[in-house]
């Protein structure tokens, strides 16, 4: 007879565990599930048989068991910006808290592949979403709707919206900035801002801007408005072909430091003071603003907080048991931070505003 090949040995399973362990399969459970309902010194039993046997829970069936993934997913637009990183940083703090992974998606400003990423994500059993924006395809909530899983928006706060939302005023954040100018004495503004195509919060906030000048009678020249990519380069290659164009600005809006670092640069790449020539403002106040020379004007906000307000928010919806969502916080206030790169025009450099289109 040719001798038997030796059968293969069978990993460990929970029952292995418990026997080794002399407790119940159901106390295993407990011990990596629920381990505040096991004695400790039954539970530092448990853990110690299975680390010797090199066992570990199923996660899948452990989530099928409890009926619950412990899955919360977040949707943003991009990590190369530290202003959602900042947001993405608490939430995954927040939620780790209580036991909850936080899956991430980044969908580069692309609308098809933010809904393609949340249908992955619902597929995957998420227990709530928070999203980056408002400005997304017709059949994207619906679809969250209609799992019944709870969502927030984040980033974007207006008073008529259909969504829960953490964030704040886009659109009066940019009238604050643009009044700042004004009063300063400013009249031609030059405005360099993200694509606002399939971005609500740009769109805001270029509207916030045109709101406050239009408050003085006064507009933004087509050849004053430049919008692409929120980059350094970007901002250098606007403020450029925009102080090539007449009646020359006096100040520059960037939707975001990033353009405003690309701006300040390029200007005294020109030979111009800054703010003495031209007065520049940022928005997001990110760390580089504060290391400029001069340092930037910008609007502050609170990244981090937007993130623990949003897991806050889920969190309260995941564990509240109720079908009807808790009611929505009040929007964050941004802070205008009033630094070097804005002063008074020189005497002289005031020309006529007008409206946009005049000149």
């Amino acid at each position: 007879m040719s001798e038997r090949e030796p059968k293969p040995k069978r990993p460990p399973r929970a029952v292995d565990v418990a026997a080794a362990a002399e407790v119940s399969i159901a106390t295993v459970s407990r011990a990596f599930n629920s381990p505040e309902k096991v004695a400790p010194a039954i539970r530092e039993r448990v853990l110690a048989a299975a680390k010797a046997m090199g066992w570990m829970p199923h996660a899948a069936g452990s989530a099928l068991a409890r009926r619950r993934t412990s899955i919360v997913g977040a949707v943003i637009p991009t990590l190369d910006n530290e202003v959602f990183a900042a947001q993405v940083g608490a939430m995954q703090t927040a939620f780790a808290e209580r036991g909850i992974t936080l899956l991430l998606s980044c969908f580069n400003y692309n609308r098809d592949q933010a809904f393609d990423d949340v249908q992955a994500m619902l597929a995957r059993g998420v227990e709530a979403l928070a999203i980056v924006g408002e400005a997304h395809r017709p059949d994207l909530f619906p679809s969250i709707q209609a799992r019944h899983v709870p969502y927030v928006v984040t980033y974007s706060h207006r008073p008529d919206s259909p969504h829960p939302c953490v964030g704040f005023d886009n659109r009066q954040a940019f009238r604050t900035i643009t009044r700042h100018l004004l009063d300063l004495g400013h009249e031609v503004i030059g405005v360099i801002v993200q694509p606002t195509a399939g971005n609500d919060r740009v769109a805001a906030r270029l509207d916030g801007v045109r709101d406050a000048l239009a408050e003085r009678g006064l507009g933004i020249r087509p050849q004053h408005l430049c919008e692409g990519e929120w980059s350094i380069d970007f901002g250098r290659q606007s403020v450029r072909a925009i102080l090539a164009t007449e009646p020359r600005p006096t100040a520059v809006i960037c939707g975001n430091d990033y353009l405003a670092v690309g701006a300040l640069l390029e200007a005294r790449a020109m030979g111009l003071a800054v703010p003495g020539d031209l007065s520049i403002t940022g928005f997001d106040d990110i760390a580089i603003s504060r290391q400029m020379d001069p340092p930037l004007t910008t609007m502050h906000i609170d990244n981090r907080e937007i993130g623990r307000r949003a897991a806050g928010y889920l969190l309260d919806c995941l564990e509240g048991g109720t079908p009807s969502p808790p009611p929505p916080l009040p929007p964050l206030e941004p802070t205008l931070i009033r630094r070097g790169s804005t002063a008074a025009p020189a005497a002289g450099d005031v020309a006529s505003g007008g409206i946009a289109g005049q000149g």
